[in-house]
């Protein structure tokens, strides 16, 4: 997801830019693996010398065999010390870490089954499409390449395995667009009745969400269902009881973002599934819901936070159509990474805030030359926004600023935005817009539900071979 929640941004670009982020961020934490040490032997003297005692060799065991490709141990505790780096970072306390290992195995165990089906599909990632991926994150930093290369390196991180880090990312990402987001349909009838029901109900609710997943095997017998919602509810107990939620999350959910701490950041209840919109009425932040039984498994959410969609006293009813409130914006965009920290970056806009209100330089001029994001090119211009087009944060900040006023630095998850209003003005939604919007919401409904059911039936059908103990134990 990036600054725009709809498709009227260009959603390739802007699922590339994810992916890059992602792999950019992986690389900060994919540190040097486990090498294989061999000690010199020590020289003799003499042939009558006394036997000498083998040196230790440090062997990588095989953690897990996975179709026709293992996990090591090596990569499995290199892939831990990172999950528990970055839960650290994330001041999440830290599960068992026996719990973690498992975790963090079961994840890794997904991801090869991914890799090895992009591999048989023939989907790769060449050098060509590499360099240019990387060289447009370089270019993002105002970097030029050799710079880059030397500030990924002094970070600790060996240049050709942030490569292969990108090059795996990209390749997933391609992977489910291939397998899934490109295989999504929908019909007129559904966005006929997405209007419909929405006619009849309040605007839709923004939740920044917690979920936990207690996956159900493909095909699973009516006992090993009821082992599953044993084991769900014994998670809920526990978190009724007081157990922090993002640990949990890290020590039993089988999500992606599970070793992230359970958080799926902000959702529009008109994007969530039914089964969850319906679990969810009436709670407020820090409130439980029930376990949510669907077809991939048992879910708990947890509200973190809940903001009203932005209405403004602009839009008042106008007859014959939904009055909606339009802002024209521009903006600076600051990412934060390994080489930018937050407070560089706040204070970086704060110096361009200076220079726009001394009138030494122009927003439009400072957007091209500093801003990280896809709009640098056009000054930052943003076009007309519609209510629900950018992320709460954003949306809170382009309500509260009158044409020609620059906000101060804004964060959001994707960094720290410098924002100036052009003009608002209120009219009636097309039916047009109201139709595209309708079907992104459907579209991203069914693209949650179909890549839960998509990874558990690739996890499912894998021949998995563990040689550790079998990671998989009930609580």
């Amino acid at each position: 997801m990036f600054l725009f929640t709809s498709s009227a941004k260009s959603p390739t670009v802007l699922t590339q830019t994810c992916s890059l982020l992602f792999g950019l961020f992986l690389s900060t934490v994919s540190l040097a693996q486990t090498d294989t040490q061999q000690p010199a032997a020590s020289t003799t003297t003499s042939a009558a010398a006394a036997p000498r005692t083998a040196q230790p060799v440090t062997v990588d065991f095989i953690a897990a065999v996975v179709n026709n490709d293992v996990i090591t141990m090596g990569e499995l505790n290199t892939r831990l010390q990172l999950i528990e780096q970055r839960l650290k970072q994330q001041n999440i306390t830290l599960p068992p870490r026996e719990i973690l290992r498992k975790q963090a195995l079961e994840h890794m165990i997904v991801e090869s089954a991914q890799m090895q089906l992009a591999k048989e599909m023939g989907l790769r990632i060449d050098d060509t499409q590499l360099d240019r991926t990387i060289a447009r994150i370089a270019e993002s930093q105002h970097m030029t390449m050799s710079q880059f290369q030397h500030h990924i390196e002094q970070s600790g991180i060996p240049f050709e395995k942030y490569r292969e880090n990108v090059r795996h990312d990209i390749t997933l990402q391609r992977l489910r667009d291939r397998e899934v987001n490109n295989k999504i349909q929908i019909n007129d009838a559904e966005i006929d009745h997405v209007l419909g029901a929405d006619s009849q109900m309040p605007m839709p609710v923004q939740l920044r969400l917690g979920h936990i997943l207690i996956r159900i095997p493909e095909n699973a017998s009516p006992e090993q269902i009821a082992e599953k919602r044993d084991r769900a509810e014994k998670v809920l107990k526990a978190l009724q009881s007081g157990s922090d939620f993002q640990q949990t999350a890290a020590s039993y959910s089988d999500a992606d973002e599970g070793l992230s701490g359970g958080d799926i950041g902000w959702r529009s209840t008109d994007r969530l599934p039914k089964v969850f919109v319906e679990a969810l009425a009436g709670l407020n932040p820090g409130d439980l819901t029930r376990i949510i039984k669907s077809p991939n498994g048992f879910h708990i959410l947890k509200v973190l936070d809940k903001r009203t969609m932005s209405t403004g006293p602009e839009q008042a009813s106008i007859p014959g159509g939904q009055a909606i409130q339009q802002i024209h914006a521009r903006h600076i965009l600051i990412k934060v990474n390994q080489l930018v920290s937050a407070d560089e970056a706040k204070h970086k806009l704060l110096e361009l805030k200076q220079r726009i209100q001394n009138h030494s330089a122009t927003f439009e001029e400072l957007a091209k030359t500093h801003s990280n994001d896809t709009s640098a090119s056009r000054g930052g211009d943003l076009g007309w926004i519609y209510p629900g087009d950018t992320v709460p944060e954003f949306e809170k900040a382009l309500v509260s600023l009158q044409p020609g006023e620059i906000s101060d630095p804004v964060e959001t998850q994707f960094g720290f935005h410098l924002i100036q209003v052009l003009d608002k003005k209120t009219d009636d939604m097309s039916l047009e817009r109201k139709r595209a919007a309708a079907k992104q919401a459907i579209r991203e409904r069914k693209i949650a539900e179909a890549t839960e059911e998509w990874l558990r039936q690739l996890r499912d059908r894998a021949y998995v071979e563990y040689r550790l103990n079998d990671p998989r134990q009930d609580m």
